[in-house]
């Protein structure tokens, strides 16, 4: 028999959305050999979109998560309008774009507030039953009713607009179905400002928590990688654009067109995993590796074009080399000054005449053989590439999400982490396993972007010994 390492095992990481775990090999000396996060789940969206007419995808490609479906839905249309050869109205451009600031409000609030805020407010060593939602409702029930109202503004305008908060259906081949009423967009301005000021009063948590912490943000995980994100004339842009990659060190490597991502962007296929790792092909993998998300854009873009978003841009990178911060607990600080841009955003787009408009669709009898669809989703990059018959039907289909841009860093700062807090393994405390889920945090990887289980997810912690006899193991429903 060939001996095995020892293993720790966390399964699931919790406080993100979707499924996955993390597992520790121990060498015998009890030392990290090494870490990796685990998507477990088989990913089939690509594989049952198949067959199914092209138009149908903005309706179903949503439901691959109850967190990202706007993100999906607009890539989606995005993609049918390249099918179709369609340039949508300027009304229907403003309304989608409204749609996803919207989304980038509420999914920015549910991350930094109910998944990530246990940790900074209550410490990584932390008693578990209260470094939850529940214990920051209790302890700091004003910042958890912020989180909850900011959370909802988003929302609301996305049920205004697609018929419901999860799942909407607004965008369609060739433009939207439906337009604002003055009456909404009237509650929505008056809404607005308390808004900006609870982001503002988030950021000015985020940024005293690093200030505090300046040594541990600076070690925490921290990877040197390269950046990809959107940009329109070098703006940071959500929505449309091109795409921009920029080096460790600030400098644009490549601007590309989305609908040539495919001649620039790799996957990587490991067997431990059923999410592949992405690279940019002229590097290679794994050096070609980058990252992507709220700390991908900000890195990438020149600036920011709201006034109170740009402001704190300049504010950030104070704390990088030059212009770059390689940190990733500065994901969460990046993350806010999104949200505080896309707040902003929707405040310019409720006031553009545009927003009330009643040209909504253009109509097109053009069949191209492809087309792809590319937006940013809050929590990166998001892909949607369709090929189809005469018909119309989709032959195939490839979906690129955030997580999987990120998957490598993820994995690289996991490993790091579980090398520093674990040095004998044989008492792994569980702030420790918490610090290897709280870097996955950071990223805000949306799971079930990639994969789909049912059924529970216990937690369950396991150590066993270098044959693979159980030595002992936490179980927690």
């Amino acid at each position: 028999m060939t001996n095995m390492p020892n293993t720790i095992t966390v399964n699931p990481v919790t406080r993100v959305e979707g499924h996955g775990k993390i597992t520790v090999q121990l060498r015998e000396d009890g030392s990290v050999e090494n870490a990796r996060m685990h998507v477990t789940q088989f990913r089939g969206f690509e594989v049952f979109a198949k067959g199914r007419d092209f138009r149908e995808m903005p309706v179903i490609t949503p439901r691959t998560c109850g967190i990202c479906p706007v993100s999906h839905h607009l890539a989606a249309a995005k993609a049918c309008d390249a099918i179709i050869g369609a340039r949508i109205t300027p009304s229907a451009h403003k309304l989608r774009e409204m749609m996803h600031m919207a989304q980038f409000v509420q999914s920015h609030a549910l991350s930094f507030f109910h998944l990530s805020s246990p940790d900074l407010l209550f410490g990584f060593d932390a008693d578990p039953a209260t470094r939850n939602i529940a214990g920051v409702a209790e302890s700091y029930p004003d910042l958890a009713l912020l989180g909850i109202a900011i959370r909802k503004f988003g929302q609301e305008i996305i049920k205004t607009l697609g018929d419901k908060k999860i799942h909407p259906w607004h965008s369609i081949p060739g433009g939207v179905n439906r337009s604002l009423k003055k009456n909404e967009r009237d509650v929505y301005l008056k809404e607005l400002p308390d808004v900006i000021a609870g982001i503002q009063k988030a950021m000015a948590l985020i940024k005293d928590y690093l200030n505090r912490n300046e040594h541990l943000a600076g070690v925490f995980a921290t990877v040197t990688t390269s950046y990809l994100g959107l940009v329109r004339d070098g703006d940071l842009e959500l929505y449309d654009g091109l795409l921009r990659l920029v080096s460790p060190r600030g400098s644009v490597i490549e601007e590309f067109a989305c609908e040539d991502y495919y001649k620039k962007i790799g996957e990587y296929v490991v067997d431990w995993s059923y999410l592949k790792f992405p690279f940019y092909r002229d590097i290679g993998f794994p050096e070609g590796s980058y990252r992507v998300g709220p700390l991908g854009r900000v890195n990438v873009c020149d600036k920011i074009s709201t006034p109170l978003a740009q402001k704190e841009l300049e504010v950030f990178r104070t704390h990088g080399d030059g212009r770059i911060v390689h940190k990733t607990l500065y994901y969460h600080y990046a993350r806010l000054i999104e949200a505080l841009y896309a707040a902003e955003r929707i405040g310019m787009l409720l006031l553009d005449p545009d927003i009330l408009g009643s040209d909504l669709r253009v109509t097109s009898a053009t069949l191209n053989s492809s087309g792809v669809g590319v937006v940013e989703a809050p929590r990166g990059t998001l892909i949607h590439h369709y090929e189809v018959d005469e018909q119309g039907s989709i032959i195939k289909c490839n979906m690129i999400v955030a997580t999987g841009h990120n998957n490598w860093s993820i994995n690289r700062g996991v490993e790091q982490v579980a090398k520093q807090y674990i040095t004998d393994g044989k008492t792994v405390s569980e702030g420790a396993l918490n610090r290897m889920e709280h870097v996955i945090r950071c990223y805000d990887p949306c799971l079930s972007c990639s994969t789909h289980a049912w059924g529970k997810m216990p937690l369950e912690v396991e150590l066993t010994d270098s044959f693979g006899n159980h030595i002992s193991s936490t179980f927690k429903e």
